[in-house]
């Protein structure tokens, strides 16, 4: 089961939705970094359930535990084990479906391949696992500020409802304002009235999650199969529920022509190269330009939804599937860190690489 990432900053992540807990083992994190406990924390906190009523009632903490790899705050050069232990498991909800494929779920998937799956709540292909991916994400964050990149990620879109500016013109420190993580307060409201009338219905929604890069140097990715944003798009498509991914132009830019899509390039007051425009989103020939990246990722709605659905179960019988436990109407608002902490892994890892570049 694929459950490693990256090649020189590299993670591997364990555990179940209602086992013991989660974790994950971080190798190739360099020796003298400062642990900052306190962030990882707070990235963890972020993505916790039960931040507001439009998100899943479970309550967890999520507080984790440093099992090795850290001394006197700060890395050894170790393996870095982290562990985040289950506190609000609800089994029995999901009793009822041990034998039955929920529509849209990896109930059917998961039987098929392996001959045996873990029901409650999914298992290992419960977006609790996510948990494990923020904690690495925040120590690649601490890795990328001292080469002064800074990842940034907010909810661009709920359902129909869309943000109609450029990140440039939005002030994207107000997104962790609101509950949804909308950095227009007045947009932030209305989505969050949104969700939560889906919610009421026992329904569910999609949205957006947007992500800007910056502050990242000129270099990075590799040519071929290893592209930056074939790398970014890897690491987002592995994100429970995820089912787009753009970056730059995207699909908008097949309306330009070359002549208007051409990013043309230029020297700055302090002698840099830049380009005037940035429809490349920050990557030419897979490798990073030096201007910003940006990107969307779209999230399809949560499959558990509060309402009777038919479905089979595994002898092949009709059965009516009945929506139970808990879960989030809109994963976007708790996903936000979700998508910075895969950047983070994407940029550590290929900033390590590119070391070995050249001499």
């Amino acid at each position: 089961m694929g459950s490693t990432y990256g090649k020189i900053f590299k993670i591997s992540t364990f555990g179940e939705s209602h086992g013991v807990g989660i974790g994950v083992i971080i190798e190739g994190c360099p020796a003298g970094l400062e642990f900052d406990a306190d962030f990882i924390q707070s990235e963890l906190t972020r993505r916790k359930p039960g931040q507001s009523r439009i998100t899943t009632q479970r309550k967890e903490a999520d507080e984790y535990e440093v099992m090795s790899g850290v001394f006197e705050g700060k890395t050894t050069g170790t393996p870095i084990a982290l562990i985040i232990r289950n506190e609000d498991q609800r089994s029995k909800d999901y009793s009822h479906i041990a034998t039955q494929y929920r529509p849209s779920h990896a109930d059917f998937t998961y039987q098929e391949k392996y001959g045996v799956r873990d029901y409650r709540g999914g298992g290992r292909s419960s977006a609790r696992e996510t948990a494990a991916r923020v904690a690495a994400g925040a120590v690649a964050k601490l890795l990328l500020r001292k080469i002064g990149i800074e990842i940034t990620g907010y909810v661009s879109q709920v359902g129909g409802m869309k943000l109609g500016k450029p990140y440039q013109e939005l002030d994207l420190r107000k997104a962790e304002e609101n509950a949804v993580r909308c950095p227009d307060p007045e947009m932030a409201e209305q989505m969050f009235e949104y969700i939560d009338s889906v919610r009421k219905s026992g329904d569910s929604v999609g949205g957006v999650v947007s992500c800007v890069i910056t502050g990242t140097p000129v270099g990075l990715g590799e040519p071929v199969f290893d592209k930056l944003h074939a790398e970014l798009g890897k690491a987002m498509l592995s994100i429970n529920a995820v089912k787009g991914f753009e970056y730059g132009s995207g699909f908008e830019g097949v309306n330009l022509l070359g002549s208007e899509h051409n990013d043309a390039f230029y020297t700055d007051e302090t002698g840099a190269v830049r380009t005037r425009t940035n429809h490349s989103g920050g990557v030419q020939g897979g490798i990073s330009n030096g201007q910003d990246i940006y990107f969307n990722v779209a999230f399809k709605p949560v499959a558990t939804i509060m309402q009777d659905q038919e479905s089979l179960d595994q002898d092949g019988n009709i059965v009516v599937v009945q929506g139970k436990g808990r879960h989030d109407p809109c994963v976007v608002p708790r996903a936000v860190p979700i998508v910075e902490a895969m950047a983070a892994l994407v940029l550590a890892d290929f900033y390590l690489r590119n070391k070995s570049s050249k001499i």
